[in-house]
C-alpha cells in the first residue's frame, strides 16, 4: 500500500470575489511535504490571488487555507506571525531595499524575528550567500546587481530563517533563458538539499517542466487539472494543450484585430 503523503498546505473549497466577479471558485488543493508544486495559468486566471490567500495576505469569502494544520483564515496576528516564520517568499521583483547592502537585505529577517548576536547573523548571511552562489557579493548595493543576481539575493533572504516552505511569485520574470535556468537549478538544489516544500507561480512553461513535481492548471478561477509533468503534457484537456503549447488556435479566445484594421494601419 502506498504511504500517505503529509499535506503541509491544505486548501478547501476556496472562494473569492472582487466587484461581484468570481476570481477563485471552489479551489481544493493539497501541497505535500518536500514537493515542488507549480501553479500555472493565463493572465487573470487567479493564480496570484490564490498565492496571496495561501500566504495570508487575503481572506477568502468562503473556504479555508491550512498551513501546518492551522487554519490561517481564522488565525490571529500572533498565530500568523508564528506561521510566517516557517515560510519564505521570493517576490516577482525580489523586493530588495535599495538603501541596504546585499548582506543587510538578507540579515533583515534574522534581525526582526530572532535574538541572534550580530556576529552569528553575519556568519549565517555568508552561508546563505554561498548557497545561492553569491559569496563575496555581500558588500554591494542592489543598484549594482543584475536582475538575476537580485533574484538570487531575494532567494537568499527567503531562506534566511531556514523555512520549511518557500513561495515563489514568477521567479523567472524579466530574466533571460540562461539566467532563468540558473534560478530553476537553485530552486531544485535548495529543495533537494534542505527538503523544502516549494510552491511556484509562473507562466514560463520551460521552467515548469524543469522544476515541477506536480502542476496545477487554473482557468477562470477553477482547477482544470492537477498532475505530474507527464500527466499534464499528455492531458486530453483542450485548454491545457493550448496553454502549454502556446497556440492561438483553441478554446481560449483572445482579441485579434481583423484584416481590415491591419490594412488601414499599413496605408
Amino acid at each position: 500500500m502506498e504511504e500517505k503523503r503529509e499535506a503541509v498546505i491544505k486548501i478547501e473549497n476556496l472562494e473569492k470575489q472582487f466587484g461581484g466577479r468570481k476570481v477563485l471558485e471552489g479551489i481544493n488543493l493539497d501541497v505535500y511535504k518536500s514537493e515542488t508544486l507549480v501553479i500555472v495559468g493565463g493572465s487573470g486566471c487567479g493564480k496570484s490571488t490564490l498565492l496571496r490567500h495561501i500566504i495570508g495576505q487575503l481572506k477568502p469569502d468562503a473556504g479555508k487555507v491550512s498551513i501546518f494544520g492551522k487554519d490561517i483564515t481564522k488565525a490571529n496576528e500572533e498565530e500568523m506571525d508564528s506561521i510566517k516564520k516557517r515560510f519564505g517568499m521570493l517576490f516577482q521583483s525580489a523586493a530588495l531595499f535599495d538603501s541596504l547592502t546585499v548582506e543587510e537585505n538578507i540579515a533583515l529577517p534574522m534581525r526582526e524575528h530572532t535574538k541572534l548576536d550580530d556576529h552569528i547573523i553575519k556568519i549565517m548571511v555568508k552561508m546563505k550567500l554561498n548557497q545561492v552562489g553569491l559569496r563575496g557579493f555581500g558588500h554591494l548595493h542592489t543598484s549594482q546587481l543584475s536582475g538575476g543576481m537580485k533574484k538570487r539575493v531575494g532567494l537568499a533572504r527567503a531562506i534566511a530563517l531556514d523555512p520549511e516552505i518557500i513561495f515563489y511569485d514568477e521567479p523567472s520574470a524579466g530574466l533571460d533563458p540562461v539566467v532563468t535556468a540558473v534560478v530553476d537549478k537553485l530552486i531544485l538544489d535548495l529543495s533537494s538539499a534542505l527538503s523544502i516544500t516549494s510552491v511556484v507561480v509562473t507562466h514560463d512553461m520551460n521552467s515548469v517542466f524543469r522544476i515541477a513535481d506536480r502542476i496545477v492548471m487554473l482557468y477562470k478561477g477553477k482547477v482544470l487539472q492537477i498532475g505530474t509533468k507527464d500527466e499534464i503534457r499528455n492531458s486530453k484537456n483542450e485548454y491545457i494543450q493550448q496553454f502549454i503549447n502556446g497556440t492561438i488556435e483553441g478554446p481560449m479566445q483572445f482579441f485579434a484585430p481583423d484584416e481590415g484594421y491591419l490594412e488601414e494601419l499599413t496605408k
